[in-house]
């Protein structure tokens, strides 16, 4: 059965030329508003001929460091520094990112697990919808910008993902070193069913995501970083003129299957023995779990089950039987 128009319109005209500045909305009906609507902030920078890229933050509202940086370039980009078109959603998830949580409060809808969304569904699921057949149609390339929320920090690197198409893979994998980050990863997902990455490989195009940080904030190098790499993102796809600026080194990191999540057996007090970026051998200690009921229990010992690096740990000092710990990638000479 052929789904009906989705129900969110744009306040912009995607094929004008020139900055605009307005918004995708949503139509809402509930206690606080009822002939309301969601309004979810877009800018769109267009100059004659050329590839059109999508830049997005707020998939999850409680990731920072994407929104900010996309605050920022919706202010300062011009059209005269653009060949071709530039859309830019800080927030995809707005009302998430209102209310400073990974997801909606209307809802409870997690959007990077709501794709490819539906036009009847949830308003989660209906801005999903809009972004699968209305907004990743029109664009070539996607840079969807993430960091550990207030659960994860992790370390600073862009991904792409392994892909039947080759020529799709390579593209995408070269668009992640061009981010510049200190590391770029090749990422293993849990479940990519209904993440937007997904839904934009599934059209045929390339997609690049970003891990920049975590713990609900951000930092001054943080933004930094996100600001260059959204620069070198254009300047790698050709909307932009300019040099790169990379990093003296990268360090390429390989997740090649679930078993790089380390998730919990158990609830407690969680000691990790590493920062992010140390090495990782097999059987080292990476961390400990405390009974908070009792004192003189000893400790849950979770050992590593690889050599590697620990990219990502769990921020808050409690855990909960299920949650991801600490993700171990492998350190590799090459990712092509």
């Amino acid at each position: 059965m052929s789904k009906r128009k989705s129900p969110i319109s744009a306040t912009v005209d995607f094929d004008a030329q020139g900055v605009q500045h307005g918004f995708l909305k949503l139509p809402i009906s509930n206690d606080e508003s009822a002939w309301g609507a969601v309004m979810i902030p877009v800018t769109v920078v267009s100059n004659g001929e050329g590839p059109t890229a999508l830049i997005t933050g707020g998939n999850h509202g409680d990731e920072y460091e994407g929104i900010t940086a996309l605050q920022k370039l919706a202010c300062s980009l011009k059209a005269e520094d653009v060949h071709g078109r530039v859309i830019i959603v800080p927030m995809m998830n707005t009302p998430a990112a209102h209310a400073g949580r990974r997801t909606s409060p209307m809802d409870g809808g997690n959007l990077n697990r709501s794709f490819p969304g539906d036009p009847d569904g949830s308003v989660t699921e209906k801005i999903a919808d809009y972004f699968t057949r209305e907004l990743v149609p029109m664009v070539d390339v996607v840079l969807d910008l993430h960091s550990g929320g207030r659960t994860l920090d992790i370390i600073p690197f862009a991904a792409s993902h392994v892909l039947e198409d080759k020529d799709q893979q390579h593209q995408a994998l070269q668009g992640a070193k061009a981010f510049g980050a200190p590391y770029a990863m090749m990422m293993f997902e849990l479940d990519a069913e209904a993440l937007f990455d997904t839904a934009v490989e599934r059209q045929g195009k390339v997609f690049v995501a970003t891990e920049l940080g975590g713990g609900g904030t951000s930092t001054p190098e943080s933004i930094a970083l996100t600001e260059r790499g959204i620069d070198n993102f254009l300047i790698h796809f050709g909307l932009k003129e300019g040099e790169l600026t990379l990093p003296e080194k990268q360090v390429y990191l390989d997740m090649p299957d679930a078993s790089c999540y380390v998730q919990s057996e158990h609830a407690g007090l969680l000691e990790l023995t590493l920062s992010l970026g140390d090495e990782v051998k097999t059987g080292d200690v990476i961390a400990r779990v405390y009974d908070m009921n009792r004192s003189g229990a000893a400790p849950v010992e979770y050992r590593a089950q690889r050599d590697g690096l620990l990219a990502a740990r769990r921020f808050p000092a409690q855990v909960n039987m299920g949650d991801t710990i600490a993700v171990i990638a492998e350190v590799v000479d090459s990712l092509d």
